[in-house]
């Protein structure tokens, strides 16, 4: 069941998970196996600090690689047997430290394998679901039409949470929203958040955090896993998983997926809920692992999907017409992380990305066909002494769009940089991380990224802290172009950079069975780009327009509540956030709301669970009242529920599961006509989601595992 979490406290397998240790009495462990080898890390792995460096450097890090994943299954088996030992050690890959878990100065948050098997029983075909109810994260309907989303960390805007896979930016260093819709987490072992700017470990795309999407690594036997799923709405998945060793220093997965959605129109008004979909994937990954500590990983994609909305066949809009929107989608994607041993305390890690998508759009019976390519190039040198870890490093990045149908709107983006980061252990409570970024962006100029963390341990609290400052390179692709399209949109001129300083501070305490947690969180940034409406023929009506710097600073600030309880087979939990996102007003009178941002939502979640026999849980989420900009029907939207059921039960190899979301029937259409009365200066004939459109819905499925 989704269960947000904001604590720095690790726990299985309760949803979004930070970082800590419990005795295993009170969690479950966490396999191994979900520790990517040094082929897919960013520096270099340690699983202590300093004992770790030297297994590296004495060419042993295979053992910890072999050892590990070789058990997976093995250890399942004997997962009651072993409650006393203490649970594996995790490296972090998206810090770039190369530190376990628990000792990060930054604070990450971590989704374990158990969590995403759940969740891909709920929703196999992408991962919204998987993030979507993480502490302080929202996921943000950003087209009613197609169904496009975006992931709003501590209510960022979407476009500045850089995704990545393995490290790599595999979807582009600016992902489209459908771009998190088409991403199945059947392969993933795990997912690393930062919440923040991590511009000064990743540039501008990262401005307000990053998510790391980290796969399974294969094990030493071959096995692997289908998921066959079906839903009310009439929707089917078919994924599958292969693992298996090539050779003895090589090891390789396969994951394949295909996916099929009807079109919906769920509440019988002539506009389609549920965009309709085709889609097929496949992602090959080779995992190999030199005698003296090297280390190679490589992985390839392919996507291809069709996907339409806007309104059912014979149904209109206000101004008589039919409103077919679509989207065909071809994407390929390849990288490869190479590491390397050097000297006695060095490590050579190597990095590149590729990644091209073409995209046909109609919009009624306009037609807009694009392609957008992404590359990234890479090189770091990490290192320590005593208590000290720092790397350095220099990157080469590079975005192009190309539109076939209006080449104003092309852009070619390239960012060569340099980087580094410094990481100083005070003493066994005090520890310290610094980095900083310096990219020279082709059309924005120097932009400098710093950012500081601190962690300190006195006793049962834990206390992290963190400020950092970053950029993001305006493009044409805010949330409402992506909805509407290009062609209303003037060519941007005299556009900015936009600009952030964001600051986190999270205390952790834990007795017995009892862990509560608290978060402080605040961000500014300036220069943000939004639309003007404005009349291009000198009258009343607005029927285009451009793309500005806002005035003033966006200001964000917030507080993260969680409690967990442990109980035997049950756990309990109860969260809190509260948002105050303020703008500044346009007709210079203070300050306003931003839009679509609660001040206030809660969530609890029971789950009881024997592993390896069955799951079942209830969840509850409360969403407050949303400011909503240019929405004819209302100003403030209605409070809502979401409340799910579901349950699982394993018998031998196979899983089957059930799934009942949207217990409530909750609609947007309940409180208001989804149809604008006419058409929108951006193109748009709906007003925003805030809520959701889709009603009760419920999926069933198995998943059927098959090796030694």
């Amino acid at each position: 069941m989704p269960t947000p979490s904001f604590c720095t406290t690790f726990f299985v397998p309760l949803s979004a998970i930070s970082i800590g240790f419990i005795p295993l009495s009170e969690a479950e462990t966490l396999s191994s196996s979900e520790i990517l080898p040094s082929s897919a890390t960013t520096a270099y792995q340690a699983v202590n600090p300093t004992k770790q460096r030297a297994k590296n450097n004495a060419g042993i890090e295979q053992e910890h690689t072999d050892e590990g994943t070789g058990r997976e299954h093995e250890e399942e088996r004997e997962h009651e047997e072993n409650h006393e030992e203490e649970i594996e050690n995790i490296v972090v890959q998206a810090t770039r430290s190369g530190r376990i878990a628990n000792d990060q100065p930054i604070r990450v948050e971590l989704i374990d394998r158990e969590e995403i098997e759940e969740k891909a029983a709920m929703r196999p075909g992408n991962i919204s679901m998987l993030v979507a109810e993480t502490g302080g994260v929202r996921v943000q309907t950003t087209s009613p039409a197609l169904g496009s989303a975006n992931i709003r960390l501590q209510g960022l805007y979407g476009r500045y949470t850089q995704l990545l896979a393995d490290g790599l930016p595999l979807y582009g260093n600016q992902a489209s929203s459908i771009g998190l819709l088409q991403i199945p987490p059947t392969d993933l072992g795990r997912v690393e958040i930062i919440k923040g700017s991590a511009s000064s470990l990743y540039g501008g795309s990262a401005l307000g955090g990053v998510i790391n999407l980290v796969s399974r690594t294969p094990g030493d036997t071959l096995n692997g896993e289908a998921l066959v799923n079906v839903t009310t709405r009439n929707g089917q998945d078919l994924t599958s998983y292969i693992e298996s060793p090539l050779t003895d220093d090589l090891k390789g997965s396969l994951t394949v997926g295909a996916h099929h959605q009807d079109t919906q129109d769920v509440d019988d008004d002539g506009w389609i809920d549920l965009p309709g979909y085709e889609r097929y994937s496949a992602r090959p990954r080779l995992f190999w692992q030199g005698q003296n500590g090297e280390s190679l990983y490589a992985t390839a994609g392919f996507m291809t999907e069709q996907r339409e909305g806007g309104t059912m066949p014979g149904a209109v809009v206000a101004d008589g017409n039919p409103y077919e929107q679509t989207q065909d989608s071809q994407r390929f994607d390849g990288g490869v992380v190479f590491n390397m041993p050097m000297l006695e305390t060095l490590t050579l890690n190597a990095r590149a990305s590729a990644m091209v998508q073409e995209h046909d759009h109609t919009y009624a019976d306009i037609a807009e066909d694009d392609r957008h390519e992404s590359y990234l190039l890479e090189s770091s040198l990490a290192g320590y002494k005593g208590d000290t870890d720092w790397l350095v490093g220099i990157a080469y990045q590079a975005e192009q769009f190309t539109s076939f149908s209006d080449e104003q709107f092309d852009y070619s983006y390239e960012v060569p940089g340099i980087f580094t980061q410094l990481d100083y252990q005070w003493n066994e409570q005090l520890s310290t991380s610094v980095s900083a970024r310096i990219d020279d962006h082709s059309e924005y100029g120097t932009q400098f990224s710093p950012r500081i963390s601190m962690l300190y341990r006195p006793g049962d609290l834990t206390i992290r802290g963190s400020y950092g400052q970053g950029y993001y390179a305006p493009t044409p692709f805010i949330e409402e172009i992506e909805a509407a399209g290009l062609s209303r949109l003037e060519p941007l001129q005299d556009i900015e950079e936009e600009q952030a300083e964001t600051a986190s501070l999270d205390i952790t305490y834990r007795f017995e069975s009892i862990e509560a947690s608290v978060t402080a969180f605040g961000s500014n940034v300036e220069n943000v780009t939004e639309l003007q409406a404005f009349s291009s023929n000198n009258t009343n009506e607005l029927d285009r327009v451009r793309l500005v710097n806002a005035e003033g600073e966006t200001q964000i600030r917030g507080s993260e509540v969680l409690i967990r309880y442990y109980w035997r087979d049950v756990k309990l939990t109860a969260s809190y956030l509260y948002l105050d996102a303020t703008e500044a007003s346009t007709d210079g009178s203070g300050r306003k709301e931003i839009a679509l941002t609660p001040r206030h939502s809660a969530g609890f979640v029971a789950m009881w669970e024997q592993h390896g026999n069955f799951r079942v849980g209830f969840e509850a989420y409360y969403t407050g009242p949303q400011t909503l900009d240019d929405n004819p029907y209302m100003d403030e939207s209605n409070p809502y529920w979401h409340l799910g059921l579901m349950g699982e039960i394993t018998v031998g190899r196979a899983s089957w599961f059930i799934n009942l979301e949207n217990l409530l029937d909750v609609k947007q259409t309940d409180e208001h006509p989804l149809l604008l009365p006419s058409q929108a200066a951006s193109g748009q004939w709906t007003t925003d989601i805030w809520s959701r459109n889709d009603g009760f819905i419920a999926n069933a499925g198995v998943r059927i595992k098959f090796g030694e």
